[in-house]
């Protein structure tokens, strides 16, 4: 994010020597570190929980996807049955008329 350099942590550390007093400077040093350290879990752990999130919404987005493909499937699988079945009920007729017709050429 932001860089902090050796100079800006000596005057940092001078401006608080300075402000807090020397013999107040470790005990309020302690309760930065812990309160920084439980800022920095409470960021782990908000950042653990939004990549999860997004991980859940892509794979819900997987399953309609693939749901999306099954419905596919089955409309093609159904128009082929359907084609199928037009095409057995034609081909009897298309034979009978083609016999139909070879036996009328040779009359």
């Amino acid at each position: 994010m932001f860089e902090v350099g050796f100079s800006e942590l000596v005057m940092v550390a001078l401006v608080s020597l300075i402000v807090i007093g020397p013999e107040r400077l470790p005990k309020v040093a302690r309760l930065a570190g812990f309160w920084i350290g439980k800022a920095r879990n409470i960021a782990a752990t908000f950042k653990e929980e939004i990549k999860q999130e997004l991980h859940t919404e892509e794979l819900r987005q997987i399953f309609n996807e693939q749901a999306q493909l099954h419905d596919l499937h089955a409309a093609l699988n159904e128009k082929n049955d359907a084609f199928d079945a037009i095409k057995s009920s034609v081909t009897p007729t298309i034979e009978e008329t083609i016999e139909h017709s070879k036996t009328h050429d040779l009359k």
